[in-house]
């Protein structure tokens, strides 16, 4: 059974994870709503939009790994891998929708040879 201290210990983390979600859901709504707010209201040019856009996106990444999947970056080798991994699906992913609609735009004839 554990002892008063132990509890207390206990209580405590669950408290500061609980605060580490709250952070985290709080961050990813915000990295979430502000670039629909951007596109909405038209605040920059839609070049700058899709700079921001992106780079929220890669902010977001890092919050969720973070915040979410508990990858603190301090060079772990199973999190270096799972890293890694996911890099290359995301890779593999973007290449291969970049191809399918890039093939699907040729045949259509929105795209000039």
């Amino acid at each position: 059974m554990p002892s008063g201290n132990e509890k207390a210990d206990l209580k405590a983390q669950e408290r500061r994870e609980f605060l580490s979600y709250v952070w985290g859901l709080g961050l990813a709504l915000a990295l979430t709503i502000v670039p629909f707010a951007m596109v909405k209201w038209g605040a920059m040019t839609p070049l700058a939009v899709l700079a921001v856009i992106g780079v929220l996106a890669l902010v977001q990444i890092v919050v969720h790994f973070r915040f979410f999947l508990h990858i603190s970056f301090r060079q772990k080798r199973e999190d270096l891998q799972l890293l890694i991994f996911s890099a290359l699906i995301l890779s593999i992913m973007l290449a291969g929708t970049l191809w399918i609609m890039a093939s699907l735009g040729l045949r259509m004839g929105m795209v000039q040879n």
